[in-house]
């Protein structure tokens, strides 16, 4: 029995944050931010959206496309790195939303690799048995996060919402996932204030924002995805020439490319969208598969490689028959 996705949805914040206004914010250009990253613009929560009710509408998306109801959906898993509050848990704000009662319901927080592992442990209760019908969601009000007189950290983010829905079948779905980390380079990315650490700081006006160190974050990066390439494809015992897309985690264009040249792939088979979203961390493979399956890129039938790194660092990829 495989796990396969039966719909995809995204939401996106009306706010649009280009590159030309962010050079009225901060000492940046558009030619430098474009140079080193690719994006051009970004999306940006409003004071009234939270992660919760982004996830909400990207998974009311995802719902009709599949063609079911709150009933069917038995189990909500979230990858977040942005929680509404410390608790209820974000799946349970969702669960919530949408009318849907008595299901196991949990957010995970792998950082950028939240959506990936989500899959992954989705994919594991339906092909025990434990789940008919799954709601699989990355969402982020990353931006929250920033520091907006950075220009190294704050052009590189964006808000938004990507879920899937997924259903038992008989035919091949998701074939193999790998999810890993490595705690040992937590300090390369970092948000330094939690409940445990720094909250007194924190209540008292400390200033805090994500940190990174982004030479060394883009050295790791490159290197641990191209290992995962050849180790997702050995676990398929699948070629390269099998895979008809790679939906990659949306941070860098150039990161992009290193795997596109990995897979021996033109970037005509990449599916790329950080141009206009930027990172949104654990929601950038949801909201990139979902653009590519409604404007028809991505068809039935067709072998896709999801692949993510983020802070932790953790990695994880999906191989998926659409």
């Amino acid at each position: 029995m495989y796990a396969r996705i039966a719909g995809t949805g995204r939401y996106l914040p009306p706010k649009v944050l280009t590159n030309a206004d962010l050079e009225k914010m901060v000492d940046t250009t558009d030619e430098w931010i474009r140079t080193r990253t690719g994006i051009q613009r970004r999306h940006i929560a409003g004071p009234d959206e939270t992660t919760s009710s982004m996830a909400t509408e990207a998974a009311r998306n995802a719902m009709e496309m599949a063609g079911v109801g709150p009933r069917d959906i038995d189990l909500v898993v979230v990858g977040t790195t942005t929680p509404d509050v410390v608790f209820p848990n974000v799946a349970t704000l969702v669960q919530a939303n949408l009318g849907i009662r008595d299901t196991p319901a949990f957010s995970l927080e792998t950082a950028c690799s939240g959506f990936v592992y989500a899959l992954g442990i989705a994919d594991k209760f339906i092909r025990l048995g434990d789940s008919k019908c799954a709601l699989v969601i990355g969402a982020e009000c990353i931006t929250r996060l920033v520091d907006w007189t950075d220009r190294g950290t704050c052009v590189l983010f964006g808000d938004g919402a990507g879920a899937v829905i997924l259903k038992p079948s008989e035919e091949p779905g998701i074939l193999t996932t790998i999810l890993s980390a490595d705690g040992a380079y937590g300090d390369l990315l970092s948000y330094p204030y939690g409940v445990s650490k720094g909250f007194d700081q924190l209540r008292a006006g400390a200033p805090a924002a994500i940190q990174m160190k982004g030479n060394e974050v883009f050295k790791v990066a490159v290197n641990t995805l191209s290992r995962l390439v050849d180790q997702t494809l050995a676990k398929a015992g699948i070629d390269r020439e099998a895979i008809d897309w790679l939906v990659p985690h949306q941070a860098n264009l150039r990161i992009i490319q290193a795997a596109a040249k990995k897979l021996e792939l033109p970037m005509k088979q990449v599916v790329v969208t950080v141009t206009d979203h930027g990172n949104t961390s654990a929601a950038s493979i949801p909201l990139a598969l979902d653009t590519a399956v409604r404007d028809g890129r991505i068809k039935r039938g067709q072998t896709l490689l999801l692949e993510t790194f983020g802070g932790g660092f953790t990695w994880g990829s999906a191989l998926v028959r659409y």
